[in-house]
């Protein structure tokens, strides 16, 4: 059991760079229990894992907020368990934030809020999960009606067209998805790219370039402008 909090919880956002955790940021800013003090990511070599979001795109996104980024360097996409957990742990602690809290953009109740609080919870902080449990439709609708602007940057091409490729997230998007594809892609179908949105001072400028076509995923390719 925590104790009561008098003061808002000083809270870090795990960013990915896509639309779940922008609308997990909007969120607590809005919440007066809350205190956003950073943002923080992990990449594998200059670059966030799934989105192949270059980290100095990241880095541009944390700007427009205007909040500090902590960028934890991974071995690989997917290093053991505790070599990740500790990895994490240990950039939050050095980060030089006050941290008692992580936040995170998780949606489904499929066991991965209890992961996380398996290794957050014994450094000490609280996990806190916006999103946890909520219809993936609504936060879809939640996402376009505050004005989040944000591109399909990977696909999985097991689970949907490769066309989908470098579209923009919108309503016309949402009604062409097949069924049985998640409305927010938490099922891995996509992953996504945050350009615009009511928590950044200012639009993220890019010029698309080519679509990498590997053999499962699809990648939109872009740089900044």
């Amino acid at each position: 059991m925590y104790p009561l909090k008098t003061h808002p919880l000083k809270t870090i956002v795990s960013w990915s760079s896509g639309k779940d955790s922008t609308l997990t940021l909007i969120r607590l800013l809005e919440d007066p229990r809350y205190e956003v003090v950073g943002l923080y990511t992990t990449y594998v070599e200059n670059e966030v894992p799934f989105q192949a979001t270059p980290l100095d795109v990241v880095r541009a996104q944390a700007a427009l907020t205007g909040l500090p980024l902590v960028a934890i360097p991974l071995p690989e996409v997917f290093p053991p368990n505790d070599v990740y957990q500790s990895l994490v742990i240990d950039g939050l602690r050095t980060s030089g934030l006050e941290v008692e809290a992580v936040a995170f953009g998780d949606m489904f109740c499929n066991g991965v809020a209890d992961y996380r609080r398996s290794y957050i919870e014994p450094a000490g902080w609280q996990c806190v999960f916006p999103l946890m449990g909520q219809d993936s439709r609504a936060l879809a609708d939640e996402i376009l009606q505050r004005g989040i602007k944000t591109l399909l940057t990977t696909i999985d091409t097991l689970q949907l067209d490769g066309g989908f490729c470098g579209q923009w997230y919108s309503e016309a998007l949402l009604g062409a998805l097949p069924k049985g594809v998640d409305p927010c892609g938490e099922d891995g179908e996509f992953h996504t790219l945050v350009v615009e949105a009511p928590c950044f001072d200012g639009t993220l400028k890019l010029k698309l370039t080519e679509i990498e076509k590997q053999s499962r995923f699809h990648y939109q390719r872009y740089c900044l402008t």
